[in-house]
């Protein structure tokens, strides 16, 4: 096998959630791009109809729109038969949806607004991965990948919720690399910094001088743009990273 086969994504199988926008938006067409077969799913049908329809137009890649919450734990079965009815197995999941509601102090906190973060962050990767592991394995392996933050490295006031589902996640990725590797499935971590997404747009519109101070966070002094992203997701897809499992990649622009 050339170095460049060991990239290969080419007729991989790779499920995308929260693939409507943002950085899932970027990976879905960057490993279209790259030959993947794509399932993009967000919570609006029409959404993920009309990005899968997008990414096929531009890319020629086989895609499939699927709605599907991740924060609804007794939806995803369903979800995971039919993905499966059309393409018959997954190679790759991008447990990328996430939420990260507006900041609160940690003494105004609810039950709810906690349960609510927690349900999409961290249950719903869970979920979602521990139905689709046992098919991977009959199927010979393969590997998933958890979109994590670097909020979830350390804590920071008035967004505990988010720190903590994300600093949970990280520990639940080395618990799933470590319980599913007999079964040839490999679990990663990616924790972005500041990416050009929607909610970076949203949080720089009510604070124009948000986005300077992201920008000069890090060493090469901007925002990164979510296609800048692909590269490592498709690294760790490939059989380029068949000796990585249990890590955390930070991608940050050096932070």
């Amino acid at each position: 096998m050339s170095d460049n086969d060991r990239f290969d994504v080419s007729n991989k199988v790779v499920v995308i959630t929260g693939a409507t926008k943002g950085l899932g938006r970027g990976f879905a067409f960057g490993l279209a791009r790259a030959g993947a077969r794509i399932v993009v799913s967000s919570r609006k049908q029409d959404l993920c109809d009309q990005v899968a329809a997008e990414i096929a137009d531009q890319t020629g890649s086989e895609t499939l729109g699927l709605v599907c919450h991740v924060g609804e734990w007794d939806k995803i079965p369903d979800f995971v038969d039919r993905l499966y009815d059309h393409f018959g197995r997954v190679d790759g999941l991008i447990n990328n949806a996430g939420i990260s509601p507006a900041f609160t102090d940690l003494v105004d906190m609810t039950e709810d607004y906690w349960d609510k973060v927690f349900s999409t962050n961290l249950k719903g990767p869970l979920r979602l991965s521990a139905l689709i592991a046992p098919r991977m394995r009959e199927s010979g392996g393969g590997s998933i990948i958890n979109i994590s933050s670097l909020g979830g490295n350390h804590g920071s006031p008035r967004n505990s919720h988010y720190s903590a589902s994300k600093s949970a996640l990280n520990r639940l990725t080395e618990s799933m690399a470590a319980e599913w590797a007999p079964w040839n499935i490999r679990v990663n971590t990616i924790s972005p910094g500041a990416f050009y997404t929607t909610l970076v747009e949203n949080s720089t519109r009510k604070n124009p001088g948000r986005l300077e101070m992201l920008s000069q966070g890090n060493l090469l002094k901007r925002i990164g743009d979510p296609d800048e992203a692909v590269g490592l997701a498709q690294f760790l897809l490939s059989d380029a990273s068949a000796y990585v499992t249990g890590s955390n990649y930070e991608i940050s622009g050096g932070r």
